[in-house]
């Protein structure tokens, strides 16, 4: 972070807010000229800062409104069976999010499905084929109360 000063930092909040936004209306929301903050955002995007741009998707319109959080406890920690279990985690389409966890669970999965009746297709056909699984925990989010992708700048 100590690379950054506080024109990046409001470049970051900006894109964060809208990654669409041209350069000319950034350069006017950081007051800096058009040419230095194309320089400067290339020199975040080629330093790593910024990962890349992507389009959000209502999950409601894809036919995805359900949320599954899925608590996995594998039979072991030695290398090979997490290797397995997170190249074949990676593999499973509704997976969106799959953290190796410390505390009771080894990882903790975000899964998105159509309803109750579809994450049951997905547990069967995905989730229960999982290599090294001992326990699963499925949990179903009720609501969302907050949600974004902003990173704190």
């Amino acid at each position: 972070m100590s690379e950054l000063d506080s024109i990046d930092r409001r470049i970051l909040t900006a894109l964060q807010k809208d990654g669409r936004m041209s350069n000319a209306d950034l350069s006017e929301k950081v007051n800096l000229s058009p040419s230095a903050c194309h320089r400067r955002v290339q020199r975040l995007e080629q330093g790593g800062w910024i990962a890349g741009y992507v389009a959000l998707l209502n999950a409601r319109k894809m036919g995805r409104p359900t949320t599954v959080f899925v608590e996995i406890t594998l039979s072991g920690q030695a290398d090979e069976v997490l290797d397995a279990f997170e190249k074949a985690v990676a593999r499973v389409p509704d997976v969106l999010e799959c953290h190796l966890m410390a505390g009771t669970a080894d990882y903790l999965l975000k899964v998105v499905a159509l309803d109750t009746e579809d994450f049951a297709r997905i547990h069967r056909r995905y989730l229960a084929t999982l290599p090294g699984v001992l326990q699963m925990q499925s949990s179903f989010a009720l609501r969302t109360v907050r949600q974004s992708t902003a990173l704190p700048v």
